[in-house]
């Protein structure tokens, strides 16, 4: 009798682990699956097939061996795989997006740190031609947006800045058509290279 007690707390503890890996083996194999469904990379249905082939080799035996010792402990490992692959198929969405968000900032963050600094610097250089009178009074199509130059420097501005907010991929590639932009407005308005250069220099 004291050999069956003390079995039975040793046969749940087993049936509480394996169906702690079989569920986590089901969960991480459908976000591979999602993920790679999702990413059309050219090797990706290589990685495709080896990630299912490490998820089966986890799941089958987790599967099996408790089976084959109870199968009623198998039918409910069975339903565990089930419910976690449901869990983890519903969830993926959004736990895929969170990844690629943190994924995205971790690669673009120094692009994008960079580049606000260089939209500061054309805030700046285009500030000069409002703040300072006697370039205001030289050079007043530059605060004119009713050339095409400077309405379309400012129509770049507005989409710096948008995409500075959401910090967005694309917004380093905005900062170098703002600069562009202003650019042409500078050579719109017959602002000399002598301007510019202390503008930049500034």
């Amino acid at each position: 009798m004291p050999a069956v007690s003390e079995a039975a707390p040793l046969g749940l503890l087993q049936l509480v682990l394996w169906s702690a890996v079989l569920a986590a083996a089901v969960a991480c194999t459908v976000f591979i699956v999602r993920h790679h469904l999702k990413t059309s990379d050219g090797d990706s249905s290589d990685l495709l097939f080896w990630d299912l082939f490490g998820g089966a080799v986890v799941i089958a035996p987790a599967l099996l061996i408790p089976a084959v010792a109870s199968p009623p402990a198998g039918l409910a490992l069975a339903a565990v795989a089930g419910v976690s692959g449901i869990a983890a198929y519903r969830s993926s969405p959004a736990v895929l997006s969170w990844y690629e968000t943190r994924r995205r900032r971790r690669v673009d963050g120094p692009l994008c740190r960079a580049a606000a600094v260089v939209h500061e610097e054309i805030v700046g250089r285009w500030a000069r031609y409002e703040l300072d009178p006697a370039l205001a009074i030289s050079y007043p199509d530059l605060a004119d947006v009713r050339r095409p130059e400077t309405a379309d420097f400012v129509r770049a501005l507005r989409e710096a800045e948008t995409l500075k907010t959401a910090w967005d991929p694309g917004y380093p590639h905005a900062v170098d058509r703002l600069g562009q932009a202003l650019d042409r407005a500078e050579t719109a308005a017959g602002v000399p290279a002598s301007v510019r250069r202390a503008g930049q220099n500034a």
